[in-house]
């Protein structure tokens, strides 16, 4: 029988739960600030007001909670805050193509020179023994 919605987001926790406190919302702010742009959109050669502050590898806080290990708890809390796993995007992007590569393992789109943006695209690969 599969989950249902309730029990996905009782399993998920809260906001306030998962991290995002004050503490977040103000480093949150500080970040957009210093880097106001979406970085999808940057990619593709538009400039686009950013309005969220994504995890680009979520620190899944709850499920190291629910294992109870203490190490997972603060490796998932340390990933949380470190900036390096920041980045600003759009809602839309935020919304539809982050959670889209979450869920399939794929990058949407191409760069302003036609490459998809994808690493693992065949096109970005490097061909074997013909100099790619």
């Amino acid at each position: 029988m599969k989950p249902s919605a309730s029990d996905s987001d009782r399993r998920r926790g809260t906001a306030h739960q998962r991290g995002y406190t004050s503490a977040w919302k103000k480093a949150r702010d500080g970040h957009l600030r210093s880097n106001p742009l979406c970085e999808d959109h940057k990619k593709r050669g538009d400039l686009v007001p950013a309005t969220v502050v994504d995890h680009i590898e979520p620190p899944k806080i709850m499920d190291a909670v629910e294992s109870g290990d203490p190490e997972r708890i603060a490796a998932a809390r340390a990933l949380f805050w470190n900036r390096k796993n920041w980045q600003s995007l759009c809602k839309l992007c935020h919304d539809s193509m982050k959670q889209r590569f979450e869920k399939t393992g794929r990058v949407p789109g191409c760069s302003v020179d036609g490459l998809p943006l994808d690493p693992r695209h065949p096109w970005n690969q490097k061909q074997g023994g013909r100099g790619g």
